[in-house]
């Protein structure tokens, strides 16, 4: 998760927003994969696939 959020920090907002996943400044988030982290707060796979969705998309808006 640290990976993620350090190459788009944006995506921090809408984790804790959208997500209640307060990773940004939690340890475990810096190691911890979106999957591991995304688990451990109870989403399951189909929450997970459509968070992951979700990230994309924004990931493609800041590319453009």
């Amino acid at each position: 998760m640290g990976e993620i959020l350090g190459k788009y920090p944006q995506l921090g907002s809408v984790l804790m927003e959208e997500y209640d996943l307060r990773c940004v400044g939690c340890p475990m988030g810096q190691m911890e994969s979106l999957v591991e982290g995304a688990g451990s707060h109870g989403m399951n796979d189909k929450q997970i696939e459509e968070m992951v969705k979700r990230l994309n998309e924004e990931v493609d808006k800041l590319k453009k």
